[in-house]
């Protein structure tokens, strides 16, 4: 029995070594061979502090929060701690129906989404995430974009960048929404400019399609955020799309994973919920963040 016992926690031992050492042997984005867009004499450098692995067995509060940071969701769907999980080697959101009506700030809430926010912000940098989509008409989203506390003068303004923003389920038959639920749909977004300053409000897209559907497996959702005015997209570690933003994106931003509820993608007739749970569930299998340096 006892060399059975230690037989067994030297198998666990080498499992953590295992995860260990894939985590620190990725020494660079995921990008197919060829697709690298680094020059010479640069390397991709990881930032700990908005990469995670999620091997745990909860989430790192150190590096993400799930409170929403003043935001508690678009109705009607509301951000619930309880929704956000690390287990089994991801992070997951799961979608759920309230089981009664929940008013807050004067809006009702039916149903129950999930927030991710790191805790720290960059700029300019290489941003990749393993994501595989919810079925629901709820969103599956990987995304950055600018806090507006400390910032002042024409920078107390609005910067977004959605790398990947999609949904399971569509409801609207607007032209726009066809193979929303197959695509790669990234977005730079300009708003909230303060009076007087020369900014310019607007969005600039970028789409990829996707071979099946979101929710069919796990695709790798990057972006190279290069400059203030270029924004390269890939998709499973394949360029896809560069994008000029409509003004400068020159400010900090910070990571984002949620699942929500869109007003333009409103919950079907059936309620939307009648899935499994792992048909609700977004999954995230990992988050990683690069900055580009010199390579001496």
């Amino acid at each position: 029995m006892k060399s059975i016992i230690k037989i067994s926690k030297q198998v666990v031992t080498l499992v953590l070594l295992l995860i260990a050492t894939t985590m620190l042997a990725q020494k660079a984005p995921q990008f197919k061979d060829g697709e690298d867009p680094k020059s010479t004499g640069k390397k991709w450098k990881l930032v700990k502090n908005m990469s995670d692995e999620f091997n745990g067995k909860k989430i790192n509060n150190k590096k993400w929060q799930t409170s929403g940071q003043g935001w508690i969701g678009r109705a009607p769907g509301l951000f619930l701690a309880e929704n956000v999980k690390v287990a089994d080697g991801s992070l997951q959101v799961t979608t759920t129906a309230l089981p009664k009506t929940v008013i807050k700030h004067n809006k009702e809430f039916t149903y129950g989404g999930g927030y991710v926010g790191s805790r720290n912000a960059m700029t300019y940098g290489y941003y990749e995430c393993e994501m595989k989509a919810n079925k629901t008409f709820m969103s599956s989203t990987f995304w950055l974009i600018n806090g507006g506390k400390g910032l002042e003068g024409c920078d107390k303004r609005t910067t977004e960048l959605d790398i990947q923003e999609c949904v399971g389920e569509i409801t609207n038959p607007a032209k726009w929404m066809k193979d929303f639920d197959q695509a790669m749909n990234s977005n730079t977004h300009s708003r909230n400019i303060p009076e007087g300053c020369d900014y310019i409000k607007g969005t600039s897209k970028g789409r990829a399609d996707i071979a099946g559907k979101v929710y069919d497996d796990f695709h790798i959702y990057g972006v190279w955020w290069k400059s203030k005015d270029e924004i390269l997209f890939f998709l499973d570690g394949k360029f896809q799309s560069k994008v000029k933003p409509p003004s400068d994106f020159n400010i900090e931003m910070y990571l984002r994973m949620v699942v929500e509820t869109y007003d333009w993608n409103k919950a079907p007739a059936d309620g939307g919920m009648n899935g499994s749970k792992e048909d609700r569930t977004t999954y995230y299998n990992w988050v990683r963040s690069w900055e580009l340096v010199d390579s001496k």
